[in-house]
């Protein structure tokens, strides 16, 4: 079992040797822009973990906000530099460091609504500005798979050639951040790869998580949307790291999930069985859902490490014992696009 937060973050930024031989081969420093999410601090340092198992010396910067107490002080303490930034201060972007690598991590889901503007600065206009900051490096960006409309849930979900149809203002402007890369890609012919993440998994946060709250607390479980991919949050970290092999002009695509289209009862149930709880339900399983298809990825990466299983097995064991999460409802079951 996974016994405690330093443990957490010891599997989370574990790199596999497919990473560590990408960081090999990767020429130049890396800097990593919006590194205060969920994902950024965990994904940074697996990155320099695989410096470090490589026999490279590059910098590594993490570039937020910083607003959480102690993050900065927590990614410098892992062997990285950090820099505070507001992003859309376009005199703040162009101060920060030339560097030919850039992971791309900003965006805004929760609270779209009620502040759109701010939602399509930060989904679309920053992707345009920080391709002009950056039009010599490469660039590997995360999008998600809210650019894709709901799709039957015996059709495995949309692959990476599948016309975008994003419902919702958020999945919109996750779309033109995607044409933002698009375009200046083109046009200036900056190396980019499109990461389509849906969705990532880890204690502290997740469809799986929110499912495990549910159940422990006695409440029912909405199943509308019925169905749902996941995927460990270390394996989908690994992936992104690896985009840096495939990045091209026009971007490369990946969807990064997990393989199966798991249900949300069948999730339920697995739950109610590790915490000894009883469960029930609301609603009716729709006939379509949020998925997406990961063949490629798993062919061009390999399988994930951790399965499904063994994530409801930890998650079961962590949230009995009482641990933190980051109290960040996903909201999957939204199907208009709310957030």
């Amino acid at each position: 079992m996974i016994q405690d937060i330093t443990h957490l973050e010891d599997l989370l930024s574990q790199p596999t040797p497919g990473v560590v031989d990408t960081m090999r081969r990767l020429e130049g420093d890396l800097l990593v822009l919006g590194v205060g999410g969920k994902i950024g601090p965990s994904l940074a340092r697996m990155a320099r973990r695989a410096d470090e198992e490589a026999g490279r010396r590059r910098r590594i910067i993490g570039v937020a906000r910083f607003s959480s107490p102690g993050l900065r002080e927590q990614l410098e303490g892992w062997g990285l530099e950090t820099i505070a930034c507001d992003l859309l201060d376009r005199s703040a972007l162009a101060a920060l460091p030339d560097v030919p690598n850039i992971l791309y991590l900003p965006a805004q889901k929760f609270g779209t609504t009620g502040q759109e503007g701010r939602t399509w600065a930060m989904n679309t206009y920053l992707a345009g500005m920080v391709c002009e900051r950056y039009p010599q490096s490469r660039i590997v960006a995360y999008s998600t798979g809210n650019v894709y409309p709901l799709t039957p849930v015996d059709s495995g979900g949309p692959d990476e050639d599948t016309p975008l149809a994003p419902v919702g203002e958020y999945g919109m402007s996750a779309m033109g951040r995607e044409r933002m890369f698009q375009y200046f890609s083109e046009k200036s012919g900056i190396p980019v790869a499109i990461v389509r993440l849906n969705y990532a998994v880890e204690m502290r946060y997740g469809v799986l998580v929110d499912i495990g709250q549910k159940v422990l607390a006695g409440q029912p479980v909405d199943v509308t949307m019925g169905h749902f991919n996941v995927i460990w949050q270390g394996d989908s970290s690994a992936m992104t790291l690896r985009c840096f092999d495939h990045v091209a002009s026009p971007p490369f695509v990946v969807n990064v999930t997990g393989l199966e289209t798991l249900s949300i009862r069948y999730c339920a149930e697995e739950f109610a069985e590790q915490m000894g709880r009883d469960v029930s339900f609301v609603g009716e399983e729709a006939e379509t859902a949020l998925l997406s298809d990961a063949d490629r990825a798993h062919d061009l990466f390999g399988p994930a490490t951790v399965s499904v299983e063994q994530m409801i097995e930890w998650i079961s064991d962590w949230l009995l014992r009482g641990g933190d999460t980051h109290n960040k409802p996903t909201h999957f079951q939204a199907r208009d696009g709310k957030f």
